[in-house]
């Protein structure tokens, strides 16, 4: 049996979530995150994709089989279900989003100031 995914993999402190650098939209590095130790059912990613929407769950998975990062394979046994997992270029993707979450990990403070600085400003703009 593998290891369930922890629920709070991505929580709203990870660095993950300030990220600028994107791969795909905007879960599908969370999603090959998960997917990384081997192939996921629907229902295991949406444990800490929680802030994703099951139809924008499905959008980016769809997305990213299309983009041949993953594969979809429906198992039609005793117990019907689905599994993602990723492909060999899926997997080639691993090592520049472990640099990406390092980088962002690195500037996680320069990150948030801007980010707030520029919220902010753009409050007062639209106040004044």
């Amino acid at each position: 049996m593998r290891e369930p995914l922890p629920a709070d993999m991505f929580d709203e402190l990870c660095p993950s979530s300030l990220n600028p650098i994107r791969f795909g939209d905007k879960w599908a590095a969370l999603i090959i995150r998960c997917l990384e130790s081997g192939p996921r059912r629907y229902s295991e990613l949406r444990v800490p994709l929680s802030r994703v929407t099951p139809k924008v769950l499905t959008q980016s998975l769809r997305s990213l089989e299309r983009d041949g990062l993953i594969k979809r394979t429906v198992h039609t046994d005793t117990a019907p279900h689905v599994e993602y997992e990723l492909t060999p270029l899926g997997h080639s993707m691993l090592e520049p989003l472990a640099v990406a979450c390092a980088w962002s990990e690195q500037h996680w403070d320069e990150l948030l100031d801007a980010r707030e600085s520029y919220d902010n400003s753009t409050r007062l703009g639209q106040a004044g």
